[in-house]
């Protein structure tokens, strides 16, 4: 287990450093580690044989990695309360 551990830890900081280029803040991208890294940790608690330390590195690099490569976009309201945005002058509704 201690290979994952370092495996999720070295794909973090090498992730780390690009993530910014593919995010548009560098807070998203902490944000989205942190909340991977918690329920990493929440569920390196409750599976046997995987530790919090390393459910926390593993889930910290998949958070990471999710917040870096998910669009940006920026929702509106219609008159009828449902959400969408535009891309190329186009309405596409979630």
């Amino acid at each position: 287990m201690k290979h994952k551990a370092l495996i999720a830890a070295a794909a973090a900081l090498t992730f780390g450093a690009a993530a910014p280029t593919y995010a548009q803040n560098t807070n998203q991208v902490l944000r989205g580690t942190a909340i991977g890294a918690g329920g990493g940790a929440v569920a390196g608690a409750l599976i046997p044989g995987l530790g919090v330390g390393e459910g926390a590195l593993i889930g910290g690099a998949g958070g990471a990695a999710i917040t870096a490569l998910t669009k940006n976009r920026k929702y509106y309201r219609d008159s009828r309360g449902r959400r969408y945005y535009v891309r190329k002058g186009q309405r596409y509704y979630r």
